[in-house]
């Protein structure tokens, strides 16, 4: 039996290839001013940006709103 998943754009998607992918697309200093988190302004690195965001519920929803908001910038780019 299988089961339907949600349409949800980041369904199977890591939190490391979310913050990877924005860091590509904005870089560092563009992430932080979108997302206000210390990781993200201060001695960035995935690592430390992943164990806060693990931790850090309301930053984690953040950065993974701007990751949907990218993905469907990028397919209006595309059409």
């Amino acid at each position: 039996m299988t089961r339907e998943h949600p349409r949800d754009p980041l369904h199977g998607i890591t939190l490391e290839t979310i913050v990877t992918a924005l860091v590509a697309h904005f870089g560092w200093e563009e992430l932080g001013e979108h997302v206000r988190i210390r990781c993200f302004t201060h001695d960035p690195s995935v690592q430390s940006s992943l164990k806060f965001l693990r931790k850090t519920p309301w930053a984690r929803a953040k950065v993974e709103e701007l990751y949907r908001v990218m993905l469907v910038a990028d397919r209006e780019k595309l059409a």
